[in-house]
Parts: structure tokens; C-alpha cells; sequence
């Protein structure tokens, strides 16, 4: 793999296999399978996703999981300022010097949070987009997090493992839809982007991976907040084959209560929870009863 060359007086280098490599050895890094650490090596996928996110130099970019740099560069070449959210210590010790040996123009333009994403509440600068590599095993709570915590947020791009990047973008009917595609279209509308293949990464990790961008738009009208909404649908697909009126017979009460909420909303109750839109889902749970109503 080559990398193309960089625009014109961007001042930036980014990495190249051997330069990650070479991190890692003296990081005495081995990527693991727990933190879903694989690591980019291709600086032309990395100028590709920030072309498909759209990167400007008018954003503020949050980049959950910077690792050892290779997207941080690319984002930071076209301007952009980066706040990179790293957990490992090492890592995230190392970003700064990295960015000040590849792109020096472009070191006070990055900000680098030592933290585990899923507790980041305040950002230092509200955030315009999310472009990112997430590890497979945190990649929906993650996006759903910032989402939830970042309302600047106005628009994600990230690669996830192909399989996530199914679920998040499947609409009602689909064999993919379930409580990630629900829960993310209460936020955004979620599509997918590109694929991405396994031989950019380093090690080569065992699945595809794929390209999502949601684009962020009003949460349904409803009576009912959030986590209301959620209940519902985590109720609805824990047991995905059951019709609505059972699924749900817990979190409304009784059978009967849950057959109640779901005709009040105008959805038969004879359906399952993979035909329903978000905004079928915040309708039944603005019909729950009362918990002074339920049966005790």
C-alpha cells in the first residue's frame, strides 16, 4: 500500500505501516482483542473516510479511540481542530509528540482527553461531527453516549465492524433491525457509507468492517422522554420473536395492559418488535400505564 500524496503545503505526513509499527515497538504495545485494538496503516483510507465525512476546516472533529494517530492526521490535514478521547494511558501520553513530529502546523489544533469515552460528559469545544475508528466491542454505547451527551453533534461518520454498520443502519422489517437501529434513529438517520477491507489494518482483525454515517435529526414528538422510549424497545426485543402484546406484558404490567398501550398507539398488537419505527416505539410508551396504575 502507498499513500498518496499529501494536499499541497498541508505541512502533514501521515503514518505509514512501518511508522505504526515502529510506535508500537516502543510503546511495548500489543494490540489486543479486548480493547478491539487494530490499529490503521493505509494513509489512503485514512484521507478516504475524512473525504466521505466531509471534514472541513471549519469543524471541531471528536475522535473516540485515536490509538496511535493515523485518522488524527488525516482529520487534522484538513484543517480541522481534534479532540481525541484515548482510555489507554500510553497512548494518549504518546498523540501530542506524535502529531508534533508528522504535523507540526497542526499541534495546537489538537486536544487529547485521557478517558474512557462512555464517561465523557463535557467536551473543552462543543463538537460539530464524530469521525472515528471504534472498537467493535464498545461501538454502539459509545455512539449512543455521544449522541445523548453531545447535542452539537451534527453529524458521524465512523467504521465499525460491517455487521455493526448493518444493525445501525437497518430499517423496520429488516433481519438486522433491532435495538441499536431503533435506538440510533431516535437521534439521526443512519446509513452506511463504504466498506472498508481487512488488509488497512494492523493486526488483520477476523471480520469486514464498514462505514456509517448518521446524520442528526429531531427526536420524535412525543409525550414521553428518552429513556421511556428505551425501555420500551429493550422490552420489545428481548424476546424478539414474540408478538407485541407479549414482548411487552412485563413493562406494562400485565398482558392486557400492554395490549391496551399497543392499540392506543394504533399498532397491532399481533406484530413484533422488528416491524416498528422509532416513532411507533415512543407511541406505545406514551400509552404505558402509570406506575400507580399497574397491578400490585
Amino acid at each position: 500500500m502507498t499513500e498518496p500524496a499529501a494536499p499541497a503545503d498541508s505541512g502533514v505526513r501521515l503514518l505509514t505501516a512501518s511508522d505504526v509499527r515502529a510506535l508500537a515497538g516502543e510503546l511495548g504495545l500489543r494490540p489486543t482483542k479486548t480493547l478491539g485494538q487494530n490499529f490503521v496503516i493505509d494513509g489512503g483510507t485514512v484521507r478516504r473516510i475524512v473525504r466521505v465525512a466531509g471534514v472541513s476546516a471549519a469543524d471541531t472533529i471528536v475522535e473516540v479511540g485515536p490509538g496511535l494517530g493515523s485518522l488524527t492526521l488525516g482529520l487534522l490535514e484538513t484543517g480541522a481542530r481534534v479532540t481525541a478521547v484515548e482510555i489507554d494511558p500510553a497512548l494518549a501520553a504518546r498523540l501530542p509528540r506524535t502529531i508534533a513530529e508528522h504535523a507540526p502546523d497542526a499541534a495546537d489544533r489538537l486536544t487529547v482527553i485521557g478517558a474512557d469515552a462512555m464517561t465523557v460528559r463535557e467536551l473543552p469545544t462543543p463538537p460539530t461531527a464524530m469521525v472515528a475508528n471504534l472498537p467493535y466491542n464498545v461501538a454502539v454505547p459509545v455512539l449512543l453516549t455521544f449522541l445523548e451527551h453531545q447535542p452539537t453533534l451534527r453529524e458521524v461518520l465512523v467504521m465499525v465492524q460491517a455487521e455493526v454498520a448493518d444493525r445501525l443502519a437497518a430499517g423496520p422489517g429488516s433481519r438486522t433491525y433491532g435495538v441499536p437501529s431503533a435506538k440510533a434513529a431516535w437521534y439521526a438517520e443512519a446509513t452506511r457509507a463504504g466498506s472498508i477491507g481487512r488488509s488497512i489494518f494492523w493486526p488483520v482483525p477476523n471480520v469486514d468492517s464498514a462505514l456509517v454515517r448518521l446524520v442528526r435529526r429531531d427526536p420524535p414528538a412525543a409525550t414521553v422522554d428518552r429513556a421511556a422510549v428505551f425501555a420500551c424497545i429493550d422490552a420489545a426485543f428481548s424476546q424478539r420473536r414474540k408478538m407485541l402484546r407479549s414482548a411487552l406484558a412485563t413493562w406494562a404490567g400485565s398482558a392486557a395492559a400492554a395490549e391496551e398501550a399497543i392499540r392506543a398507539a394504533g399498532v397491532d398488537p399481533e406484530l413484533r418488535g422488528e416491524r416498528l419505527d422509532i416513532t411507533q416505539f415512543a407511541a406505545i410508551a406514551a400509552h404505558r400505564p402509570l406506575a400507580q396504575d399497574l397491578p400490585r
